[in-house]
């Protein structure tokens, strides 16, 4: 952690469970910080919260809002006997997975109620209606093909021009996985809307076109 986000960022924030590499974390608090500045954030996919943290954080620097976007029934490799199953977060009345209380308790622990707002709904369901445009978007749900170009498809329309897009997980070698989020970043970079800003990892950074000079919108 660098000196700059040492001083924002609690040194617990790291033992939250999550995906998120380190270098990842902090290239998306940055990136959050710029983006807050133009609207709001929304994180497709929040799991107990830890990129939400870093989402949250930043952008509460600026007054901003991230709205988490999640389910919390968890992705295709987080259900029992698939590799990424938690027990501790297994509701065993239910008998499903449930993210949500844990999700919930990081973001009082970090003070982050009046900054984040969260969306236990499918991106389907959340979008029908959505009206605020965005500064930013963080892809990082289920990682189908089809969950991942449903949230692509519903949300990245709303950006503003200059807002950040964020994939997660995409990797050059198949075998490393995340070729569903690679899928997501080739369509939008074939849509002529987004431009290459950065890779950090498995974490890419596009940015929303702006509008030529003269022309609507």
């Amino acid at each position: 952690m660098n000196d700059r986000a040492r001083n924002i960022l609690p040194a617990w924030i790291e033992e939250v469970r999550g995906f998120l590499a380190a270098d990842e974390a902090l290239a998306l608090h940055a990136a959050a910080l710029e983006a807050s500045r133009l609207g709001a954030i929304l994180e497709v996919g929040s799991y107990c919260g830890k990129s939400t943290l870093y989402l949250g954080l930043a952008a509460r620097a600026h007054g901003g809002t991230v709205f988490a976007l999640d389910h919390h029934r968890g992705s295709e490799e987080h259900q029992r006997g698939e590799m990424f199953h938690d027990p501790a977060l297994f509701d065993t009345e239910q008998a499903q997975m449930d993210s949500f209380r844990e999700f919930r308790r990081n973001m009082a622990r970090a003070g982050l109620e009046d900054t984040v707002v969260p969306v236990v709904s499918s991106s389907a369901v959340a979008a029908r209606h959505w009206q605020t445009p965005l500064g930013m978007l963080f892809i990082d749900g289920g990682h189908s093909l089809d969950a991942a170009l449903t949230d692509y498809r519903c949300w990245a329309w709303h950006l503003r021009p200059g807002g950040l897009l964020a994939i997660h997980d995409v990797y050059p070698d198949a075998a490393a996985g995340g070729q569903a989020p690679r899928a997501v970043l080739r369509l939008a970079l074939a849509s002529g809307l987004f431009t290459r800003r950065a890779q950090v990892g498995s974490l890419a950074l596009l940015e929303r076109c702006r509008a030529p000079a003269g022309s609507p919108g």
